[in-house]
């Protein structure tokens, strides 16, 4: 139950969730400090709408990876290759059409692309690369990033 409450409501004090959970608000800070020394839970977040923020400053990529897996090894060996680069945000092993899903950032197209040609490209048992670019974010983590309230247009109707 704390692990659902602090996934959906991250704004929630130790004191909320005592309050929800009837519990002591020491209790809960220890459970919390516990989960977080279990890596149970790896960290905390901040969703920014790069749409306002750093449009002009920032690009972001999702690279398709598909890689050969290693007897014995599967996916992993090559896995912790491509996600040690600090230019990997987020990496996910998919089923489907490709075997990894990279959400690169960098400061230019050009130099996304020259990472994944440059690094990824040439890890071992990595097959083919596929760059999508994110042109718009709409949603991240359940939030809708709005640039602004959509307002109906004053123009008249012009019929022949």
């Amino acid at each position: 139950m704390l692990l659902e409450l602090l996934e959906n409501n991250a704004r929630l004090t130790t004191q909320d969730l005592a309050d929800i959970l009837h519990e002591d608000e020491a209790l809960i800070k220890s459970e919390i400090q516990q989960l977080e020394k279990e890596k149970i839970i790896c960290g905390y977040h901040t969703v920014i709408n790069y749409n306002k923020a750093l449009k002009n400053e920032k690009v972001m990529a999702f690279i398709e990876v598909d890689c050969t897996p290693q007897r014995h090894k599967g996916y992993d060996k090559t896995a912790m290759k491509i996600a040690n680069y600090p230019e990997i945000d987020t990496m996910y092993l998919l089923s489907g059409d490709c075997d990894f899903l990279c959400l690169v950032q960098g400061k230019t197209m050009f130099e996304v692309a020259r990472f994944v040609s440059d690094k990824i490209a040439c890890v071992e048992d990595v097959r083919a690369t596929k760059t999508l670019f994110v042109l718009k974010q709409y949603k991240q983590n359940g939030i809708v990033m709005k640039d602004e309230e959509d307002v109906e247009s004053t123009r008249l109707v012009v019929t022949p």
